[in-house]
């Protein structure tokens, strides 16, 4: 059952750790799909490991928060000797209760402001999961990209070895001059080299994905390709429709309108502080005297009171009034935050979305230019066999090859990638993944 990122970060019970994921000390020796590799992220990364301890120390603070509607219980006991008076020892304990009955709200003001801290703690952890994964899933791509290109130069490779074979055999038949032979022979070196930085390079990005799987970076692992066509509410969506979502959906629009509303919260609060509390008391006292020796003649004394107290704050140099006027700048600042991040959130969506729908089309013309470049390539060879194409021709027409799959490649990725921002940008990462996410509970 597919689940919710942004709703199990509001749930106090969750967390992505998983002990027999957290113990691995090798990748899985088999072809991970990305949905597998961001579950294997989740329960390794020690940076959303953090965020949830930070968002459960919220929880815990809001928790704290409800011990304002209890009642107060504290109790004292006592001894003491007076050395003036027969050397007595006197005993004494108290069990005193007070409850808060009303104070004009400060304390439901109080309490509204750190739940709105433990809803903000919540998307802050939700952001932070979901921009885990987006980088998981760049990752995941730019190693996919770094495998094609690998596999288009061994290709370029065989074409080029082709090319010598091809010129060494009709240099041997006088058909072309010697030239021909370096001119292969310089091609082949060079697409040699093209295909060991391709492996460097492949060797990185793959040590940056294990990298951030909390495995290390000279381990292998296989990742499956993704699909040629894929489809996803975000493609079908116009970009009043992706901004509607992202108002719904996006953690920090969200936690930023937490963070208003404990600051609005907390702007009562400080204002109310000024007003009277009543509250009910009570306790209960004993006493008692030893004569002459431990517990010998012992005399007792008991009593209790039972009361109504009322408090009022008349001067305290002139602290409480400076807290209210810091609680009112601070909530102006609150919303004037929120603002800023609608503003910049909005922006985010409308570059995102015209980011992808560009990489759509670079692509659709990567892939004309590549089907261009291949028929090329097949035309000028055959041209070049029977003499009626020189090796330059051949060279220039590989080189084109080559560069138009590189091209074709990057474009094929990079549309994954950008389709993943838009996601990432309306506040529903997990709906740029092909998959579900298998989030497990402690």
């Amino acid at each position: 059952m597919k689940k919710s990122i942004l709703f199990l970060a509001l749930l106090p019970g969750v967390a992505f750790a998983n002990d027999d994921c957290a113990r691995l000390k090798t990748v899985p020796d088999t072809t991970l799909t990305l949905p597998m590799v961001v579950n294997y992220g989740l329960c390794r990364n020690p940076q959303t490991a953090a965020a949830y301890a930070s968002y459960r120390a919220s929880h815990f603070n809001k928790n704290a928060a409800y011990a304002n509607y209890l009642p107060k219980v504290d109790a004292h006991v006592s001894s003491s000797r007076n050395h003036r008076v027969h050397d007595d020892w006197n005993y004494s304990g108290s069990l005193s209760a007070s409850y808060l009955i009303f104070d004009f709200g400060k304390r439901s003001s109080d309490f509204a402001a750190t739940l709105a801290t433990y809803r903000a703690a919540g998307f802050d952890y939700d952001e932070t999961v979901q921009n885990y994964i987006y980088s998981v899933i760049g990752a995941y791509y730019e190693l996919l990209n770094a495998d094609a290109n690998v596999d288009a130069a061994n290709m370029a490779l065989t074409v080029a070895k082709t090319a010598k074979d091809t010129a060494d055999k009709k240099f041997k038949a006088g058909a072309v001059a010697k030239a021909d032979v370096y001119k292969a022979e310089t091609t082949l070196a060079s697409a040699e080299l093209k295909l060991e930085r391709a492996k460097n390079n492949r060797e990185i990005t793959k040590g940056n994905l294990l990298t951030k799987l909390s495995f290390p970076a000279d381990q292998e692992i296989t990742i499956a390709d993704m699909p040629s066509n894929f489809g996803s509410d975000a493609e079908s969506n116009d970009i009043d429709k992706l901004i509607e979502i992202a108002r719904k959906k996006r953690p920090d629009l969200l936690k930023a309108t937490a963070n208003r509303d404990a600051a609005w919260n907390r702007r009562n609060s400080a204002f109310l502080k000024n007003l009277p509390s009543i509250s009910v008391t009570g306790s209960v006292d004993m006493r008692a005297n030893s004569a002459g020796g431990l517990f010998e003649h012992m005399s007792e004394r008991a009593g209790g009171s039972v009361g109504i107290s009322v408090s009022m704050p008349i001067f305290a140099g002139f602290a409480n009034m400076y807290s209210a006027r810091s609680a009112v700048a601070n909530y102006d600042n609150a919303v004037e935050s929120e603002r800023a991040v609608q503003n910049n959130a909005m922006m985010d969506v409308f570059t995102a979305y015209q980011n992808y729908k560009t990489a759509k089309t670079v692509l659709d013309q990567t892939d004309s230019l590549l089907k261009s470049a291949i028929e090329n390539e097949r035309v000028t060879s055959g041209m070049y066999k029977v003499g009626r194409s020189t090796m330059l021709d051949w060279q220039q027409a590989q080189s084109d090859l080559i560069d138009a799959r590189n091209q074709n490649n990057a474009a094929k990725y990079d549309l994954y990638v950008k389709r993943a921002a838009v996601a990432l940008a309306i506040g529903d990462i997990e709906s740029g993944l092909d998959g579900e996410i298998d989030v497990k509970q402690n």
